[in-house]
């Protein structure tokens, strides 16, 4: 009877619930239980493995921690060029450092730096909610300023050393520092010890540098820009990027007001002072040996480039073995500089050149300026602003042809009237003349226009850019036809890859550093591996035809034949746009170019003018001469006691005579060419016998009228702050990776460029690419 109670069954279903709510909060505790478990065996195990790196610490001293840490630079026989930084810092002490300039450091580096021990957890956290919100005001990642300094004074800067030991060691190292010095010895430490940009050191350094007064004389906002200049060197220069080092500057004044160091209306006023205000006109430091320094500036401002490209920092110590030849890269100055045999037009004419050596990419020598310091501002033997011309014909137009379409040199190609397809933009030549049919020989000796354009439309824009492309040039945007007759590309860019055609059809990316020794000793080393880019017919066929440019009566490049030597090469000049053209003397070019090469080097130079717009700035057809000029005089020096042969014809490639002429043709393609016939199908057909200057007349019936239009073939270029118009090519002259860009020298005035030696227009297409010792009497080039 209990059993049916209604109060009894009312206290077993209470108790029952009660039971049920026990049993779940169960799982929920223990599942607590091992987090918290997991947790604290993270933590030991994090506490462990700190223990375990920081046990292999290396040693810190007060000597590392004050030294400049500078990096010394070799040529390729292994002596030094240049010293960063041991000859070029003041080291400055604490109390001769304002104490703006300290407030300032630890404003936008680490304003908690008086309150933590080396290492900051508070700090840590909150650049990593930094990240996450996109405001990093005041932070500089989770690394304190002693951090930075032990970071900056014991381990390599290379990206692929960033790594939890390291960082493990980082922290071990910055404890130990906050319990051997003060405060005001870590900061000056710092101070002293930061790389400024321009080879110098140290913000005393800097401070001579750019304003040639020292700390103590700065204003409040020069002293927030030597602030903020560490982060980024290069990029908060003053001089090159005024825009940058502004909006650095002033995120440097707003982390002061934050941290109370400065009031909202001193900021204000800070904020509206020029970044240019005060800067030094002229430099009394230099970034290396004064007996070099002024050969070496364009070739070291690169190698310092390629350094940061690898992942490194100049201010780390480093032995740097580049593959600079002393030798080549004094005459090549000398040439562009105060050669009496070559009539520059004034002092603002400029070249940018590079030299190579085609059988590994090693670059050799470089010049990026004339009566300029590279240092202070564009490398132009880098900059890819300017159209190369007809230099583009061998590796964008003729170059696919015979590797895709097997065209032999006797390809007949007409010379005839031409419009780009779906424009009414005309091709025209320099002499505004038409040869009607002609062989691809004549057409690349003389640097036609309309048989380049004609010839890659038959190739189409696909291939030609793959072609390119495996020649270490990609390019972002899609190219034109416009591009046969004018790239977007360096002067190291177009050397290494004509330096594929010298050496049989193998790429080598060009490359300035070829070992680097750590302060610790790792030693790692640099030797790009050769990609196949071409058949060695096509580079053989190229190579063959290249020569009579320099050779042939009527070649374009005749200036720079040096007797004796074999050796080939192509011309490249661009003309003014349409609207233009009444402003400058006839036959005028903006640009003009050679490139060049034997079996040893290659070396490409374009000449010019900085602002090709300006009164007075345009190159006459004499001075078009002087790239030839300049090449002829250094391969002349560089080619003395180097082999000296010819190009060997490959097994696949086969010899015939035309018109009294020996030209050439890949076996099976096209077959042997005879009167109104071919043994290869489909080729075309010959009306009559070969000329005595080698020409082939062809038939209505020839293929070469037919192929006119290709789907790749028919856009029109998209316009950019490039030269356009009229026979233009396309592409853009930005180098995001390099030293400066080439805005900061070329007029953005929009207008045309055809050529003026037959050599390629300029365009309005963007096509951005992803990518002093005495001296010697030893002429001898010893590259390696």
């Amino acid at each position: 009877m209990s059993q049916n109670n209604p109060q009894n069954s009312r206290a077993n279903m209470r108790q029952g619930r009660q039971f049920t709510k026990k049993k779940k909060k169960g799982p929920f505790k223990r599942f607590i239980k091992i987090v918290l478990s997991l947790f604290l065996l993270l933590i030991l195990f994090g506490a462990g493995l700190f223990a375990y790196y920081a046990s292999s610490s290396p040693r810190i001293t007060q000597s590392a921690l004050s030294s400049d840490n500078s990096t010394q630079i070799y040529d390729t026989n292994g002596k030094v060029i240049s010293r960063l930084g041991s000859q070029n810092r003041d080291y400055v002490k604490s109390n001769k450092i304002p104490g703006t300039l300290k407030q300032a450091v630890v404003s936008i580096e680490d304003r908690r730096f008086y309150k933590h021990h080396g290492v900051d957890p508070i700090r840590i956290v909150g650049a990593a909610l930094s990240n996450l919100t996109g405001s990093s005001l005041g932070m500089q990642g989770g690394s304190t300023l002693t951090q930075q300094l032990v970071k900056l004074s014991v381990f390599s800067t290379a990206a692929s050393d960033r790594t939890l030991k390291r960082k493990a060691q980082e922290a071990w190292l910055a404890i130990q520092v906050e319990n051997r010095y003060s405060k005001s010895q870590i900061l000056e430490f710092y101070i002293n010890k930061v790389y400024m940009g321009n080879g110098v050191y140290g913000m005393q350094t800097g401070a001579e540098f750019y304003y040639n007064k020292t700390l103590g004389h700065l204003t409040l906002p020069q002293l927030a820009l030597l602030a903020g200049m560490p982060q980024s060197p290069k990029y908060y220069n003053p001089y090159i990027y005024p825009k940058y080092a502004t909006e650095r500057r002033n995120e440097v004044l707003n982390a002061m007001v934050k941290n109370k160091a400065i009031t909202s209306a001193q900021a204000q006023r800070a904020k509206n002072t020029s970044v240019k205000s005060g800067l030094a006109k002229t430099h009394t430091q230099t970034s290396g040996s004064a007996k070099t320094s002024k050969y070496i500036d364009s070739y070291l401002k690169q190698t310092l480039e390629e350094l940061k490209d690898k992942g490194y920092k100049a201010n780390s110590g480093l032995k740097v073995y580049t593959n600079l030849n002393m030798n080549a890269q004094k005459k090549l100055y000398k040439v562009s500089n105060n050669d009496p045999s070559i009539v520059y037009p004034n002092n603002r004419f400029q070249v940018g050149a590079t030299l190579v050596n085609v059988n590994n990419g090693k670059v050799m020598a470089m010049q990026g300026s004339r009566k300029t310091k590279v240092a202070f501002g564009l490398n132009r033997a880098v900059q890819t602003g300017r159209s190369s011309g007809s230099t583009a014909k061998p590796i964008m137009d003729y170059g696919p042809a015979i590797e895709y379409l097997k065209y032999p040199t006797y390809q007949p190609v007409k010379d005839t009237p031409y419009v780009y397809p779906g424009t009414d933009k005309n091709v025209m030549d320099f002499d505004d003349k038409y040869q009607g049919t002609i062989t691809m020989r004549k057409a690349i000796v003389e640097s036609r226009n309309i048989p380049a354009i004609r010839t890659l439309e038959n190739v189409g824009i696909s291939k030609a850019t793959t072609f390119l492309k495996k020649l270490g040039m990609p390019f972002k945007k899609t190219l034109s036809l416009q591009n046969g007759i004018g790239l977007y590309i360096s002067s190291e860019q177009l050397a290494a890859s004509y330096a594929a055609f010298s050496n049989g059809g193998t790429y080598y990316k060009p490359y300035i550093i070829n070992r680097i020794v750590q302060a610790n000793g790792v030693t790692k080393r640099f030797h790009p591996k050769g990609k196949r880019a071409m058949s060695p017919a096509t580079a053989f066929m190229i190579t063959n035809m290249l020569k009579g440019v320099m050779t042939d009566s009527d070649g374009s490049g005749t200036t720079a034949k040096i007797s004796g030597l074999y050796e080939a090469g192509k011309t490249g000049t661009t003309q003014y746009p349409d609207d233009y053209l009444n402003k400058v003397p006839a036959n005028s070019s903006m640009d003009a170019w050679f490139s060049g090469y034997t079996k040893n080097y290659a070396l490409a130079i374009w000449t010019g003018y900085d602002h090709q717009f300006k009164a007075n700035s345009y190159i006459t057809q004499p001075q078009s001469e002087i790239s030839q000029q300049i090449y002829k005089s250094v391969m002349s020096y560089v080619s003395q006691n180097k082999p000296n042969s010819d190009w060997t014809q490959p097994s696949d490639v086969v010899a015939t005579n035309r018109g009294g002429n020996t030209e050439y043709y890949v076996s099976g393609y096209p077959g042997t060419v005879t009167d109104n016939t071919t043994t290869s199908a489909g080729s075309y057909s010959v009306e009559s016998s070969s000329s005595s200057n080698g020409t082939i007349t062809t038939s209505p019936r020839s293929n070469e009228e037919n192929r006119g239009s290709s789907t790749e073939s028919s856009q029109t270029a998209p316009t950019t702050q490039q030269p356009s118009g009229s026979g233009s090519s396309s592409g853009d002259g930005t180098d995001n990776s390099s030293s400066s860009t080439s805005s900061s020298s070329t007029d953005n005035n929009p207008g045309t460029g055809s050529s003026s030696d037959g050599g390629g227009s300029t365009s309005d297409s963007s096509n951005n690419q992803d990518s002093n010792s005495p001296d010697s009497n030893n002429n001898d080039i010893n590259d390696q």
